[in-house]
């Protein structure tokens, strides 16, 4: 493997900054079950509507999730698999 050019560690780091608040990573797996809205990633998580939104809105900006319209809802999910694989490998890595 070799070295990314400047750019890219920039983007690489950003992309790790997703996963660098608990919030975020409970989010994140919250969504690795399937689409949620903002209410019901509220309820699991414990905390307001509008904390929930402010941490989806950072997710987004990283492209770690994407979302989607159903009527007046707006349902969030993963943005692929590779963001799955990356909290399956990050459990993996803490459990060993």
């Amino acid at each position: 493997m070799g070295i990314p050019e400047k750019e890219i560690m920039d983007f690489i780091g950003e992309l790790f900054k997703g996963f660098a608040d608990p919030t975020r990573v409970h989010i994140l797996y919250l969504l690795a079950e399937g689409e949620k809205c903002v209410t019901d990633i509220a309820e699991q998580v414990e905390l307001s509507q509008s904390a929930i939104s402010h941490q989806l809105r950072i997710l987004k900006q990283m492209q770690l999730i994407k979302f989607r319209r159903e009527g007046k809802n707006i349902l969030y999910s993963l943005a692929d698999d590779h963001v799955k694989t990356i909290l399956e490998m990050g459990l993996e890595h803490v459990l060993e």
